[in-house]
């Protein structure tokens, strides 16, 4: 295994994981549900919890979804390993270490944070609450809080159908995590896309 890679790797692993965990931690201990603080007038951290996927997105239920998360991410680990072995450029290892690191990041929160933090239901959420957390083992919530109104306007009245509509674009509010992984897999696919095929048919 090439030494340095495979440290390098690590490095954004830990990174990512700590620098997510640290925020995801400070939103929930110091924001209720849906609060928001103002950074800039298209850019806010606002305050969510969601089920599902990356984005909000709700497919599956919630301890399915989790255990299929730990799978998914204990093959991205292996695959991570086997390109790093194989002595593959770093770059290309770089966005498989992103893509590892937040959707471990995200894992964390199903696993843990329903047991070490209680609800934030109009109230700021308390770490390791004494009475415990608002749900189980593989049952927490996913944090979210980048929200991006890039758009904020409403739509002219003339417009057919959705005349008069309130529009923002960019809605999704997302994490960290989600970034890393959406970053990793456009730099994937503009960098490294023959690189990828290459080795996707090697497995």
């Amino acid at each position: 295994m090439n030494h340095s890679k495979g440290k390098g790797a690590v490095l954004i692993i830990i990174l990512l994981l700590l620098l997510d965990q640290a925020l995801k931690i400070w939103v929930k201990t110091h924001m209720s549900l849906h609060e928001s603080i103002e950074i800039t007038p298209w850019f806010y951290i606002c305050f969510t919890e969601n089920p599902g996927m990356a984005f909000g997105i709700e497919v599956m239920g919630k301890l399915f979804l989790s255990l299929f998360r730990i799978v998914a991410v204990g093959f991205i680990g292996y695959y991570l390993y086997k390109i790093i072995k194989q002595n593959y450029p770093f770059g290309f290892i770089a966005c498989i270490a992103m893509v590892l690191a937040g959707a471990t990041g995200n894992i964390i929160d199903s696993i843990f944070y329903g047991v070490i933090f209680d609800h934030s239901y109009g109230q700021v959420a308390t770490l390791f609450p004494p009475d415990g957390g608002y749900g189980t083992w593989l049952h927490g919530k996913v944090v979210d809080m980048f929200y991006f109104p890039l758009i904020d306007t409403y739509l002219p009245q003339w417009l057919p159908i959705w005349g008069g509509e309130h529009f923002v674009f960019f809605r999704p509010i997302f994490n960290l995590a989600d970034s890393a992984i959406c970053v990793a897999v456009f730099m994937l696919l503009l960098f490294y896309r023959n690189t990828l095929s290459r080795s996707l048919s090697k497995e």
